[in-house]
């Protein structure tokens, strides 16, 4: 082979150069002991540390590096696999639509940064190992970011791109006996940078695995298996097609439970076709697997290698406009899951990679969409295993090349688009990806790529799969946009539209089946009435669900000037262009990749059992498409006032796609006290992904039997003052300041419980969502009112007048009304009223008659704050997590713990946050319990709530958690409510007008605290 040319790595049609042909990852072995050992003698891991030298670019590069002659060994180690930005060189750099050279270099696709491109060159000294001497001998990188060339002793062996699929190369021609040295160079940019325009982090490097294999003197290089079964799902028939090295034969043994099918075949014919009776179907509800092995001998009859294999009998295909598996019509409860660690980028650990698939499960998510790339291959076998439908999308997306093209209308410079240069481009990434997870039937579409525009290359991208795969469909959402090829997508797919919208479309056009590939963006605290689109799934056959954007935030551990880890995103690394906090969109957060908030509403919204509980019954619907809900235990659970008092078992037998309705197990409860019944499924054994005992759905009925309320017959004293009001009881006392304008002092049990003067809210700390769609701008008058609502009348002249406290005396009351103006435009005003009873509880009332002009407003409530030493909190309301008026349909109404701190949620930029609604009390205590009890109002029904450390204001002012003060309080809202936090995008889709505040006629909330 000649010489590698630098120049060639500008151009779209050099993507590969010497490289091996794309095959299945099928494993194999020496033997079956071997297998069940997971121990190849055929591979060689070369992972570990490698010696390394970074450059800025090609220029700064050291030329001949490769050669033998060169020395390396004094070079720095780097630990391969890794990003080099990961370990030291360069820094990390997140970008979205932008291309992460804009406004450095002025360049168009065809030409590649020249200044900045870094290059990691790579060194390893090896020694070929003594069991694989004699055999041919190749190498296997998978993967690396963009672009990769390689030589060996000296000799260039070929180049490679496409960062997201194996680089595969025959080393044997250059290998040598004793030391050899393997060097490897790796462009940041190359042509197909263009093509890599992904949301997300911007690294390079070798950062997947790389091992030297070699194969037995007879070899399975591709293997493609196909379990299919017939349309009355009573008949199987699979399907092996080999490619092979030599000459031999294949025996083949396909088992499940006892069942055994055997054959064999000469390697010369290529396969087999065996045919199944009754086959166990796989699905995501039960991923039946078979085993399958293939042994494979020389024509001496000697073993040469053993492959064991897992397969899938399913059949995924469209009938009448609908996708259908096994026959059943199939929504997808999906999220989009970019690989990413905090810890080390796109290097996913096995480790990190399970909880992912576990959390999933355990949150009823059915399906993965790759973006915008294939993952690592150990995703694929655990979606087989664990049962996880998969969108396979190929490594393509563009959108910085196109996304003006609707203001200008020109498409010249859009790539791939229809430019005949980039086709074998696009064409090889299809194939290395479809050849690679061919076997898999977690895989039912393959995507041709991701916000790419459209065009003819697509189109032929898409006709390549179905000539290879006709048991798959083809999805591309881009065609949205450019309509001249839609059969491009077998599926109508699209991004963030609403559900009004998705009926409006459905309306004119019900040719193919609807998917939203991304939507319910879950940036910080949102999937706000996510509820809407899976509900639409009941009502709408043709639409098929959607894959939240998306699965973890994709943040980085990094440390603050004082030397504390957080979790950076967009721009902490001083990288520009950057886009900021958009890299944090996830449903689970980074770091340890626990679940966010928003995963009790995804878990709700995603649960296959509809249980609806009524006065004595209960309406199970089995929403699964295969399984009985005999197959799960149902458990009963009453509770009075927030505590257990009965449990019972009840047994269902729910077919699937089908319903029916029991009465419950317990009677209708007649002493006072509101009572929740929860009628819940769980599972009955351990499953991969989960322990028996796990909740996979519930419903719950809440109803109150009215007890009669008590007054207080306890005396007060009222101590009228030129400037305050006291009220005295006999264990609190109570001072009301006109000349401040407010609740100045409540004493309990001889202990001030206030820091500051309780002052109306009508702000939160603006979520990613409310950024999004202007809301600071559209509402920010309410700020203002709850930072400098007064109660002095400052309209008439410079010295404002204090607007007296009204005082009202009751037979064992005593009430004080406040006014306060607020200066909005046009002034409006508001009263607080505190009505304080002999036992020192204090009922409040907010209320403000809506000035028009004003409209609605984020909250409407009192802010308090107390001393910090108060950081537990009790709740008996919705939760365990976060609620809001949008995003509690997830939640059941309990009595629940934690630390104020605990309501912080871990969103990387501070923002609204700990909301609970449905509240009926909570009390907010220090260690010894002692605090203040909040207590909902009759009049006003249960009240939303939080106590965190600090007040909507200080947590908007930071831009990271590290950024917030010390803490000093701890802040209490009671609120009437809160808008929702909406979630159908983040850029612009306002909350629904059903979770806004009612301003249409007077609004009063009413509320009591008592020290405790």
């Amino acid at each position: 082979m000649g010489a590698f040319d630098y120049q060639k790595v500008k151009e779209p049609r050099y993507f590969q150069e010497g490289r091996m042909e794309a095959h299945s990852d099928h494993p194999y072995y020496a033997s079956a002991e071997d297998a069940e050992e997971k121990v190849c003698v055929f591979t060689e891991s070369l992972n570990g540390l490698w010696k390394f030298h970074y450059a800025r670019n090609y220029n700064s590069a050291i030329q001949g590096f490769e050669t033998e002659e060169y020395n390396c060994r004094n070079w720095e180690d780097i630990r391969v696999p890794a990003h080099i930005q990961m370990e030291g060189y360069d820094v990390p750099q997140y970008a979205n639509t932008q291309y992460p050279w804009e406004g450095h270099e002025e360049i168009q696709p065809g030409e590649i940064p020249e200044n900045f491109n870094p290059v990691a060159s790579y060194v390893k000294y090896f020694e070929v190992p003594e069991h694989m001497k004699g055999r041919r001998l190749f190498i296997s990188f998978q993967g690396a970011e963009s672009g990769l060339a390689l030589w060996l002793n000296g000799h260039f062996v070929g180049y490679s791109e496409d960062t997201f699929t194996p680089s595969e190369f025959e080393l044997t021609e250059y290998v040598k006996e004793g030391e050899n040295k393997l060097a490897a160079q790796v462009f940041k940019w190359t042509s197909s940078s263009w093509c890599e325009d992904q949301d997300f982090y911007r690294f390079s490097g070798i950062y997947r695995d790389v091992y030297l294999y070699t194969v037995p003197d007879v070899h399975i290089r591709d293997l493609r298996i196909r379990a299919i079964p017939d349309e009355t799902l009573t008949r199987g028939t699979l399907e092996i097609r080999t490619e092979a090295w030599g000459q031999g034969k294949a025996l083949v043994c396909l088992s499940k439970d006892g069942r055994t099918f055997e054959g064999e075949y000469d390697l010369d014919k290529g396969g087999l076709t065996m045919e199944i009776e009754n086959p166990a179907l796989w699905s995501a509800e039960e991923p039946q697997l078979y085993d399958l092995t293939i042994q494979i001998y020389d024509q001496d009859g000697n073993l040469q290698e053993y492959i064991p294999e897992r397969v899938g009998f399913r059949r995924f295909e469209i009938k009448d406009h609908i996708m259908t598996l096994n026959g059943k019509r199939i929504v997808f409860k999906g999220v989009n899951r970019h690989e990413f660690s905090s810890v080390s980028g796109r290097h996913v650990s096995e480790e990190e990679l399970i909880k992912d698939l576990k959390t999933m499960k355990q949150n009823n998510i059915n399906a993965i969409r790759t973006c915008h790339y294939p993952d690592a291959s150990p995703l694929y076998r655990l979606c087989d295993e664990y049962g996880l439908y998969l969108i396979d999308e190929t490594n393509l997306e563009s959108h910085g090349s196109w996304d003006t093209v609707e203001e200008t209308g020109d498409i010249s410079g859009v790539v791939p688009c229809d430019r005949p240069e980039w086709l074998d481009m696009m064409l090889d990434r299809a194939n290395s990806m479809y050849q690679r997870d061919k076997n898999h039937p977690a895989v039912l579409i393959w995507s041709c790529g991701n916000e790419s525009f459209g065009g003819k290359d697509i189109f032929e991208m898409s006709q390549f799969f179905r000539k290879e795969d006709p048991t798959r469909l083809v999805h591309y959402e881009g065609v949205f946009h450019d309509r001249r090829y839609n059969d491009t997508s077998d599926i109508e797919s699209q991004m963030y539209t609403s559900v009004e919208n998705i009926k409006k479309f459905l309306e004119k056009d019900r040719s193919k089946p609807f998917i939203c590939c991304e939507y319910t963006h879950a940036m910080g605290n949102s999937c706000g009435a996510m509820y809407k689109y899976t509900d639409l799934t009941d009502t709408e056959p043709l639409y098929q669900g959607g894959f939240i954007w998306d699965y973890i935030d994709q943040t980085l551990y990094k440390k603050d000037r004082y030397g504390k880890e957080f979790q950076a995103y967009g721009g902490d690394f001083r990288e520009r262009p950057t886009d900021y906090e958009f890299s944090a969109n996830g449903i689970a957060h980074g770091g340890e990749r626990n679940p966010s908030p928003k995963m009790q509403e995804v878990k709700f919204n995603y649960q296959n059992i509809t249980v609806q509980v009524g006065a004595g019954e209960v309406k199970v619907i089995n929403k699964n498409l295969f399984v009985n809900t005999n197959t799960f235990n149902c458990l009963v659970t009453v509770e009075r006032d927030g505590k257990i008092i009965r449990r019972a078992g009840l047994e269902t037998d729910v077919e699937p796609l089908s319903e029916k309705t029991y009465a419950l197990p317990v009677p209708q409860e007649t002493r006072p006290g509101e009572y929740a019944v929860t009628v819940a499924f769980l599972l009955k054994e351990d499953k991969v992904w989960a322990a028996a005992g796990h909740e996979v759905a519930f419903g719950q009925y809440v109803y109150s039997v009215q007890a009669e309320k008590k007054k207080s017959a306890k005396k007060i004293e009222v101590i009228r003052s030129t400037h305050n009001i006291g009220v005295k009881g006999e264990n609190f006392e109570v001072i009301f300041s006109g000349l401040n304008g407010g609740l100045a002092s409540y004493k309990y049990g001889g202990k001030e419980m206030i820091e500051a003067i309780p002052k109306p809210n009508f702000w939160r700390a603006p979520t990613d969502n409310d950024n999004g769609n202007f809301m600071p701008a559209r509402y920010g008058q309410w700020k203002i009112a709850s930072l400098y609502a007064t109660h002095k009348d400052y309209r008439e002249n410079t010295y404002a007048k204090i607007i007296k406290p009204e005082l009202e005396v009751k037979e064992n009351t005593a009430k004080v009304t406040f006014t306060y103006l607020l200066p909005t435009r046009p002034v409006s005003q508001c009263q607080l009223s505190y009505e304080v009873d002999g036992e020192g509880k204090v009922t409040a009332v907010l209320s403000y008659d809506p000035v028009k002009e004003l409209g609605d407003m984020p909250e409407f409530g009192v802010m308090f704050k107390l001393n910090a030493d108060y950081d537990h909190l009790e709740w008996y309301g919705l939760g365990p997590a976060e609620t809001y008026a949008d995003r509690q349909k997830g939640a059941k109404l309990g009595i629940y713990r934690n630390l104020v701190k605990d309501n912080m949620a871990a969103y990387v930029v501070p923002q609204e946050c700990g909301a609970k609604a449905g509240v009926r009390y909570a009390k907010v205590t220090d260690r010894k319990g002692r605090g203040m009890l909040f207590e909902m109002d009759e009049k006003s029904g249960p009240m939303m709530f939080s106590a965190l450390p600090y007040t909507p204001h200080e947590m908007e002012n930071a831009r990271h958690p590290y950024e917030l003060p010390e803490v000093h309080y701890t802040v209490v809202r009671a609120a009437l409510g809160q808008m929702g936090i909406a979630g159908d995008d983040s850029w612009g889709s306002p909350t629904h007008p059903e979770f806004l505040l009612n301003t249409e006629g007077k609004m009063e909330f009413a509320f009591s605290f008592k020290g405790i």
